[in-house]
């Protein structure tokens, strides 16, 4: 079984997933990274050059090929959830939790991010994350098995609730 974080991003995905995945002793791997891998590209110029469609068809092309694989975490990005294909094959082999944080706290924890092009491009910085959490909040709260609140805990506390809301015991490596 995988463990898959979703939730927009800036809400400890990525940072989570390595404490989770160090403690369970799997492997950690982020769609984005898998995406960028594959395509050759960074994620603003798959975008720039190839649209946001483009995008989202290679993000279900490896949603579909990690949900095909067994004991990792699994670290997703933040439009993952759009799709519903995407939601259904991650839930076929694992199980979903949401990573939730305030857009303040989203805001200041990826404001010189430069590795994700806007979503909107028409919007403010705060406007566009307001927005964009309106439009997936729904979608988010379908897709989890779990919600995680990460406002105002360290990452250390967020991985030890991941740990300890499901039968870990069947996720953690054994000494």
């Amino acid at each position: 079984m995988n463990v898959v974080l979703i939730g927009y991003r800036g809400t400890g995905k990525s940072t989570v997933g390595k404490i989770v995945a160090t403690r369970l002793g799997r492997e950690l791997l982020s769609t984005d990274a898998e995406i960028v891998k594959s395509a050759g590209q960074t994620i603003p110029q798959i975008v720039e050059q190839h649209g946001w469609e483009f995008f989202r068809d290679l993000e279900s092309t490896i949603c579909q090929d990690l949900a095909g694989k067994d004991g990792l975490v699994l670290d997703t990005g933040g439009g993952a959830i759009l799709r519903p294909q995407n939601v259904e094959v991650l839930k076929r082999t694992g199980t979903l939790f949401w990573l939730t944080a305030s857009v303040s706290t989203i805001a200041e924890r990826i404001g010189s991010d430069t590795q994700r092009p806007s979503l909107t491009g028409t919007k403010s910085f705060v406007d566009e994350i307001q927005e964009v959490l309106r439009e997936r909040t729904p979608k988010y709260q379908a897709a989890a098995d779990h919600v995680i609140e990460t406002e105002g805990k360290s990452v250390t506390q967020v991985a030890d609730e991941i740990l300890a809301v499901c039968s870990c015991s069947i996720y953690v490596a054994q000494p």
